[in-house]
């Protein structure tokens, strides 16, 4: 199931090339790498709770926050919001 998950993710993410600005494509791919290895830990200790994922998703992105920059880490948070509604 979160296999499943990290794929409509990340095809969400995909859709939105063709018409995103150049801060939502550095968001789009910072978030992959967030979304991709919190969905291996999670196949990896057989978690399948989404909550979990998400939970895992926005603890990965709190860590790395020192990264990026305010700004940002609010564009990038606003793309998660989005993205984690569709899950």
């Amino acid at each position: 199931m979160i296999i499943e998950l990290e794929e409509k993710l990340l095809e969400a993410i995909d859709q939105t090339v063709a018409t995103a600005s150049d801060d939502e494509l550095f968001a789009g791919g910072y978030l992959r790498g967030h979304i991709s290895l919190s969905a291996a830990d999670c196949e990896a200790e057989g978690v399948q709770e989404v909550a979990e994922f998400k939970q895992r998703i926005q603890g990965s992105l709190e860590q790395a926050r020192n990264e990026l920059t305010p700004a940002d880490q609010v564009i990038v948070a606003d793309m998660w919001q989005s993205l984690s509604i569709k899950i």
